[in-house]
């Protein structure tokens, strides 16, 4: 089963009905066991960095999540969910994340005419374009697979790294384009 882990941190709704608009059933869970057993999973997120790591450490799901991203289980993670995956943001004053792909995560400069947070659509390796919501982003890394611009840098929006799929910008939320994304984690087997 589509599982959906809750880390009180997820668009969870979203998401949920993104999926059952493809016909997909899925379940919502912060239980470590359900995650563990899980077909697929996908780790949505909007809000903090400092306050989603505290409810992951709460929950117990840390070593859950490190576990599950190296046993081959397809994972996709979003916005939130991708940053946390790397080593450290700079959100919060500074915070360490889970370490499970190298990288940094910055903060986007201020550059006028450029408003923070990156909010709307924008175009991934310059050509489809999918919607962001984000002030922080993911520095360019070996895993980037696709590539955006904002306020005068090139970030990593989308990464792949054996059976982790995670992008900055919010399937649910990209109409058509989005929708086959999804539906294309639904069929991948890394």
């Amino acid at each position: 089963m589509l599982t959906i882990i809750d880390y009180k941190a997820g668009n969870l709704t979203s998401v949920k009905l993104a999926f059952a608009a493809l016909g997909v059933e899925t379940r919502v869970t912060d239980d470590p066991a359900e995650i563990r057993a899980a077909d697929r999973l996908v780790f949505p997120g909007v809000g903090a960095a400092a306050s989603a790591m505290s409810n992951l450490r709460n929950a117990g799901l840390v070593d859950t999540l490190k576990a599950v991203t190296s046993s081959g289980t397809p994972f996709l993670g979003i916005c939130l969910g991708m940053q946390i995956l790397f080593d450290h943001t700079e959100e919060d004053g500074g915070t360490d994340t889970l370490g499970i792909l190298p990288g940094q995560v910055r903060r986007f400069p201020d550059v006028p005419g450029c408003k923070i947070p990156h909010i709307g659509w924008n175009q991934v390796n310059d050509r489809e374009e999918y919607y962001f919501v984000h002030s922080y982003y993911v520095e360019m890394n070996p895993f980037a697979e696709g590539t955006t611009e904002y306020a005068g840098v090139r970030f990593a929006s989308l990464v792949r790294r054996g059976n982790i799929l995670a992008s900055q910008f919010h399937p649910e939320k990209s109409g058509r384009i989005g929708l086959k994304m999804l539906s294309d984690f639904l069929s991948w087997n890394p």
